[in-house]
């Protein structure tokens, strides 16, 4: 007998940026702690085949699953929240939709018959959605359709999931997340976008089932009932979704509301079990039962972009702190300091003399690498913990074979092709692909195992001898550099199952007490119940 799959959608109100993301993670979860078997999907109007070319600067957080695929923020929301791997299929976009409309059409697998927007691109975005459904095996799949209501972009995603209810009204609901304003001079709660709102998303053929009423403060019942009978839904249907704390909150304060058994009621399904979120709860609690601070800078080089939330550049990185702060019992205190300020001399690097820690998240191109190096070098001369991600870690082996190594010109391919001692260089089958500027998707993408050296921090950390984490780079320690390092004194305590590439390098911790960087990106491993090793092992070194 096939199994009866459902498919919960979630779009937005007339406002971007109120957490649908956020909204659908939680909603999972809870479904996930009442039995089912949930995954998730996120949809991104943008012509982009992925995210890999999107300036983090303004669209956030390049997310890496483990098949490579680059992506959109969200993705790390659902694999943190649900504490599993996503992959490829779990992410679309308008680009890759066409391009695979495109190509069946050239393949002639349309035999012959008029390829149209309507209904070949929304047919082509379902199928996508059941196919990843079948992949994960999924009771209830979550789908994030990005953007606003009434957007042009978002319309073929809008056609596709009333197509997919018209045929099986059962096993399809809306949630929609909108905003209530409190205009300040006004000082009252105010329903009329969020009426707005469901009266566009009628405009589509769609109604939606449960609306998330996104605000400063809780819901009161006349709000609830004036949305529900102007939005034509029970007035139990909409939820009260108040800023929080933490983000982590969120599915805590939904049940409240009881948003699962709702959606179950919609979905005619029964809950296989009572609501289990005794650990998430657990967690929850110990995010705000630090006993103390610790105060950890994050050296990075996108904190110059005007209004943009510079925690959405490296929302993994941060998340990741805090699982492991919050498990060794301490609080963070987390600092931005941009490294074009040290560069400049506006900023004297002495200031980290303060910090417990020094964090260097990923990064391209050449500015403010400098004032990244000088930050290393001061960790590393003052004996402050250092945790380097990716270009974290290349710039840790620049400053090392510089000042230790006695490369005095050491430097990157990246920033200087023509150098006579490129500490850093491309891997020799991307060069033919940068020589022709083809960009999209050419870096060291996803999943790759290392092996560990006995005796080293990284090998204690991780407590076994391989480990597979995710990438995303084209340039490597160069090998002919390795001897003269590692002669100084640079541990590479993980390499590649052959050796060729260096993943971790650190210095004993009898030279210092934390110095330590990946060629990978642990953060987008890190999760709230499980957080990553070698975060847990730095958070340590802080404590101490």
């Amino acid at each position: 007998m096939k199994k009866i799959r459902k498919y919960i959608f979630v779009t937005g109100g007339v406002m971007s940026g109120v957490g649908k993301g956020i909204a659908s993670s939680s909603i999972a979860k809870i479904l996930q702690a009442k039995g089912f078997k949930t995954t998730a999907i996120k949809i991104d109007p943008y012509i982009n085949v992925d995210a890999g070319t999107m300036n983090p600067t303004e669209h956030g957080e390049v997310f890496v699953l483990c098949d490579g695929d680059e992506t959109d923020q969200d993705m790390g929301n659902y694999e943190r929240f649900l504490n599993m791997d996503l992959t490829r299929i779990n992410y679309m976009t308008t680009g890759r939709v066409y391009e695979e409309v495109i190509r069946k059409e050239r393949n002639l697998e349309y035999k012959g018959k008029n390829v149209e927007v309507v209904p070949d691109i929304p047919r082509e975005v379902n199928r996508r959605i059941k196919k990843a459904a079948e992949e994960a095996d999924a009771d209830i799949t979550l789908i994030e359709i990005g953007g606003t209501i009434g957007e042009y972009q978002n319309i073929i995603f809008l056609e596709a999931a009333r197509m997919m209810k018209s045929k099986n009204p059962e096993d399809v609901a809306f949630v929609m997340v909108s905003y209530l304003p409190i205009p300040s001079k006004v000082g009252e709660m105010k329903t009329k976008p969020t009426q707005t709102a469901a009266r566009m998303l009628n405009s589509v053929g769609v109604q939606a089932d449960v609306i998330i009423a996104r605000s400063d403060i809780v819901l009161d019942k006349k709000r609830k009932e004036k949305i529900a009978t102007f939005c034509n839904i029970k007035a139990d249907h909409v939820i009260s979704a108040p800023d929080v704390e933490s983000i982590y909150d969120v599915p805590i304060n939904f049940e409240k509301d009881n948003l699962g058994d709702i959606l179950c009621g919609v979905l005619s399904v029964k809950p296989k079990h009572k609501t289990d979120l005794k650990d998430w709860k657990k967690f929850v609690k110990s995010s705000k039962n630090g006993h103390k601070k610790v105060k950890i800078g994050v050296v990075g080089k996108y904190f110059d972009s005007g209004d943009f939330v510079l925690s959405d550049v490296y929302i993994s990185v941060l998340e990741a702190i805090k699982y492991s702060c919050y498990k060794n019992k301490v609080s963070p205190e987390i600092d931005y300091i941009n490294s074009k300020d040290i560069e400049s001399g506006k900023l004297s690097v002495s200031i980290l003399k303060k910090y417990d820690g020094i964090l260097v998240p990923g990064g391209f191109g050449e500015t403010g690498i400098e004032g990244i190096i000088k930050a290393i070098k001061y960790a590393r001369e003052n004996k402050i913990p250092y945790f380097g991600l990716c270009y974290g870690m290349q710039l840790l082996v620049l400053e090392f074979a510089r000042n230790v190594a006695g490369i005095k010109d050491a430097h990157t391919a990246e920033i200087k092709p023509g150098s006579k001692n490129p500490v850093i260089d491309i891997m020799l089958e991307q060069k033919k692909l940068m020589e022709k500027k083809d960009y999209g998707g050419t870096m060291r993408l996803g999943s790759y195992k290392a092996v560990l050296k006995k005796g080293t921090i990284a090998r204690s950390a991780y407590g076994k001898l391989e480990v597979e984490e995710r990438h995303r780079h084209r340039f490597e320690v160069n090998p002919e550099y390795i001897a003269k390092l590692s002669d100084a004194g640079l541990v590479f305590s993980g390499t590649s199952p052959d050796h060729r590439l260096m993943e971790i390098a650190e210095l004993p911790k009898n030279v210092h007490p934390f110095f330590l960087g990946t060629q990978f990106h642990p953060e987008f491993r890190a999760r709230p119940l499980s957080p990553h090793p070698l975060f847990n092992a730095f958070i340590k070194s802080l404590v101490k």
